[in-house]
């Protein structure tokens, strides 16, 4: 049975001051995952949105993917699950152990999705033992911390050794991958195994949302 892929745009790149229109946009062209990064200028030099914002825009529908590109994950996964996330991603490289921070949030928030990310000079095999543990993987194809950088090919040898684990061991465990995604990239992803793919700047620049949408799932 073939797995249902999924765009999720990156709410970074999307037009702020036009924000209603820019959401209403995705909800026409049938997205149902909205990405949401956070940043807090320690763990990546950049910052973006609080858990205020998260929950105004609550009313869209969207399932609430929310990336903690943070030091502190344990601290801020609990604010942005009060203020409506559906999924909390926190990275690898941010935790001295991500297995107590799992098996925290799950006893904690026992409706909520959970995520690991790592950085692209992360070895993957730094997670494979965690694969079983969260519910999704997000492989970083560019360095966190800014929209519309440059795809790096090193991340599709990582997507295909976590599909091939998944595979292995029958999980449930979605993939997502992060930076640099447009039709062409995608289709390199798709290929390799991903699930989810996170798009930006493709997405909110496009005149036509659907059909880059569908372009970048081969649909």
């Amino acid at each position: 049975m073939e797995r249902k892929k999924y765009i999720a745009p990156s709410l970074l790149a999307a037009n702020f001051t036009n924000l209603d229109s820019e959401l209403n946009k995705l909800k026409d062209a049938n997205i149902k995952y909205l990405h949401y990064d956070v940043m807090d200028g320690h763990f990546v030099p950049n910052i973006s949105f609080g858990p205020a914002i998260l929950k105004q825009i609550k009313k869209y529908g969207f399932i609430y993917d929310v990336h903690l590109m943070v030091s502190d994950p344990k601290f801020y996964a609990e604010k942005f699950i009060e203020s409506g996330a559906d999924i909390i991603t926190f990275h690898y490289e941010a935790c001295n152990n991500s297995k107590e921070l799992i098996s925290y949030l799950r006893k904690t928030f026992p409706n909520i999705k959970i995520g690991i990310s790592i950085k692209p000079k992360t070895d993957v095999n730094a997670i494979i033992d965690l694969i079983e543990l969260v519910d999704l993987v997000l492989v970083m194809s560019v360095e966190p911390g800014f929209g519309g950088q440059k795809f790096m090919p090193m991340a599709i040898e990582k997507i295909k050794t976590i599909r091939k684990y998944i595979l292995e061991n029958n999980l449930n465990t979605l993939i997502e991958v992060d930076g640099g995604i447009n039709v062409e990239t995608a289709k390199y992803c798709i290929d390799a195994g991903v699930d989810i793919l996170v798009a930006g700047t493709s997405v909110f620049k496009s005149d036509d949302i659907k059909k880059v949408c569908n372009d970048m799932l081969g649909e």
